[in-house]
């Protein structure tokens, strides 16, 4: 299916009479943003899959209380997040260990080039965050590579905003000594 011309704004009217082709399209759009969202947050590609298709669905079946169709994509956005966290923290409460951390396993460069040195140390930052304590590292996550200020974490994560201060300030702390450590 070739991608269409069509504005965010149509695509979602049709997609409120149920076409198909638009939501496959919208879908397209959206996906691989979604899902890396996603994985940034559950550590797991099977999961952060399944997360981003039932948000999707939960999106598409709710598109009648989303007010304004220009913020479709961080509205989308937030499905995702919250779905993610959910995920996270009955994984936290289970105390469930990913399979990763038990199998060696090729893992794909998450779009970053080898070749670029500015890009290596973004890659080996992103590797030392999946180090940290899982509240850090989902901290730093939502902060520095989703965009989310301190009031929308402590919403997400359901802290107080002194301590999500206080756990950002330490999850900083905690990967500069890290990098300090590796460089």
């Amino acid at each position: 299916m070739t991608p269409t011309n069509q504005n965010i704004e149509q695509l979602l009217a049709l997609c409120k009479s149920c076409d198909e082709r638009a939501q496959f399209e919208i879908y397209n759009r959206y996906n691989k943003a979604m899902y890396n969202t996603a994985l940034r947050i559950v550590k797991d590609s099977y999961k952060a899959e399944d997360i981003m298709q039932e948000s999707f669905l939960t999106a598409f079946t709710k598109l009648d209380t989303l007010e304004d169709t220009k913020l479709f994509g961080a509205w989308l956005k937030r499905i995702v997040v919250n779905n993610s966290i959910v995920y996270y923290n009955k994984t936290i409460k289970k105390q469930e260990i990913p399979l990763e951390t038990v199998m060696y396993k090729v893992e794909d460069d998450n779009g970053i080039e080898e070749h670029s040195q500015e890009n290596a140390k973004v890659k080996e930052i992103i590797n030392t965050m999946k180090t940290l304590k899982p509240n850090y590292s989902l901290g730093l996550t939502l902060h520095l590579i989703e965009g989310y200020d301190y009031e929308e974490i402590c919403e997400i994560m359901g802290i107080s905003y002194a301590n999500c201060r206080t756990m950002i300030s330490r999850a900083k702390e905690s990967l500069r000594k890290k990098l300090e450590l590796t460089a």
